[in-house]
């Protein structure tokens, strides 16, 4: 299996050596060269399997170079019981019939970057002896909210690493930013940017091209990688759980074998929804898939449009994790609608000159027959937190409300009553004051003392991992224009 850049097809790389690198040297994003088949028998031979098991098969398909061994242990380390808070890992919890929420949060920061930032750790470490690169790896981060947690907590204390965390200042929850500050490890560092995600984001791929920083880090013994999305390292294990929730509803009989299913998944980056388009390419019967927007829904619109626009207003929304308005992740969508590096270059020129470029005609098409877009605001979220809790006893934090309700729009608009797996992307008391305004609660509590009011208010406990930010030291207080981001890198790498 072969790695190639989506703007240059001349580059060929094997697994070990797309994840060393995480982002190819022209800018473009590397993906596999083709998508592989699953055999015909392998759902049902799956669906008997646990977690850790389905990991190993479906990444095995993609990373010919490791071993199965490697891959047993990697799994093993990854989704083990002291990481994650249940056997499933990833469980399908059914609303009703035709509704079942795919729960990505049990892990050990409550959010779904859990399920590829525990697993990249043990892929990158592995690709950096397979490449028999000896310098550190300096692993650079933009975050709007759950990325950077979980990458911090997967390689804390790997030998060999050091990791910069940069999130937009003001742009996160109270929580997420308290377990960021407060990370543990002698190779971790965490900065806030004066701005939004994309200031952040745009910051860190400067970052990765400017070629005298990467001298002067090429001195002190660093290199530049990446636990962004756009490193494939991090897309391969979201590919796994779309496989595996198909896998729970057939071992459940909640479908038949062949059955058709959607999916819902709310997404700023468009990193969540291409893992399950992945999966589709793979043989998963999944028919469409939706992309859930909050007001930032230049998504939304491209879809319905063909036309991507990031010129206009950013929104900072109680679904923070999806205040994103340049998706990256969309250039390795393109580049299989395409099959044309030059047209995917071209596009991503011109969003670079202008902020926006249109699709052709073909590609929007093409794009339309598996996409639909839906957006909703803070008002509407808040509604959907509040109603599926009272219909359902069922409590969602504001990202998976979006994803409802962008699939009530999907169902009123088609009528199609297809299963449908919503992803559910973080725990609900990562978003507490969020969720309890949405349940009807007026003074909400300061601190953590918020997570206790959820609790009392639900019945739910506070997951572990949040109930044990209390009485832990800041250790992270610089905040740093966009413009300065060399400065920080240069300082924390000292």
């Amino acid at each position: 299996m072969q790695y190639t850049s989506t703007r240059d097809s001349s580059v060929r790389f094997t697994a070990s050596q797309a994840i060393t690198q995480g982002l190819s040297a022209d800018g473009g994003l590397l993906t596999p060269y083709y998508i592989p088949k699953l055999p015909g028998n392998a759902l049902d031979e799956l669906k008997d399997m646990p977690y850790q098991a389905r990991a190993v098969y479906v990444m095995k398909q993609f990373l010919k170079e490791f071993t199965v061994k490697e891959l047993t242990d990697f799994a093993a380390a990854a989704y083990g019981p002291e990481k994650f808070d249940t056997p499933a890992v990833a469980p399908v919890h059914t609303l009703n019939e035709g509704t079942h929420c795919l729960e990505l949060w049990h892990g050990p920061t409550c959010a779904f970057k859990d399920m590829a930032l525990q697993m990249l750790p043990h892929l990158l470490t592995a690709s950096l002896t397979k490449t028999e690169e000896f310098r550190t790896v300096c692993i650079l981060v933009a975050t709007s909210g759950d990325t950077g947690k979980g990458a911090l907590e997967g390689f804390k204390d790997v030998k060999g690493t050091r990791i910069l965390v940069f999130y937009p200042k003001d742009g996160v929850s109270a929580v997420q930013e308290l377990q960021m500050v407060t990370q543990e490890g002698d190779n971790v560092g965490v900065a806030s940017v004066i701005g939004n995600f994309d200031d952040a984001q745009t910051g860190v791929k400067r970052l990765f091209s400017d070629e005298a920083l990467r001298e002067e880090l090429d001195k002190r013994g660093f290199f530049f990688s990446s636990a962004n999305s756009i490193n494939w390292g991090r897309v391969l294990p979201q590919i796994v759980y779309y496989v595996s929730a198909y896998c729970d509803l057939l071992r459940d009989e909640k479908i038949q074998p062949g059955q058709a299913i959607n999916v819902c998944v709310p997404t700023g980056n468009f990193g969540n929804i291409l893992a399950a388009y992945y999966a589709r390419e793979m043989g998963v019967p999944i028919d469409k898939l939706i992309c859930a927007s909050n007001s930032n829904n230049v998504l939304t619109d491209f879809i319905r449009t063909g036309v991507y626009d990031r010129n206009r207003k950013f929104y900072n929304t109680e679904s923070p994790s999806m205040d994103i308005l340049i998706s990256s992740n969309l250039e390795r969508l393109l580049l299989t609608l395409t099959q044309d590096v030059d047209e995917v270059k071209g596009y991503m020129q011109q969003l670079n000159a202008t902020g926006r470029y249109q699709v052709s005609d073909k590609v929007k098409e093409k794009l339309q027959q598996r996409f639909f877009g839906y957006c909703c605001d803070d008002g509407e979220t808040e509604k959907v937190i509040g109603r599926i809790y009272a219909e359902d006893r069922y409590l969602v934090d504001p990202h998976t409300a979006v994803a409802f309700s962008a699939l009530e729009q999907y169902r009123a608009e088609t009528g199609d009553e297809t299963p449908c797996v919503v992803v559910s992307t973080a725990s609900p008391f990562k978003f507490c004051g969020s969720v309890l305004s949405a349940l009807g609660e007026k003074n909400i509590a300061s601190g953590l003392d918020v997570l206790d009011q959820l609790s009392e208010k639900t019945g739910l406990p506070a997951p572990a991992p949040l109930a044990g930010l209390r009485g832990k030291k800041v250790r992270f207080t610089t905040t740093v224009e966009k413009e300065h981001m060399v400065d920080a890198v240069l300082s924390m790498l000292e």
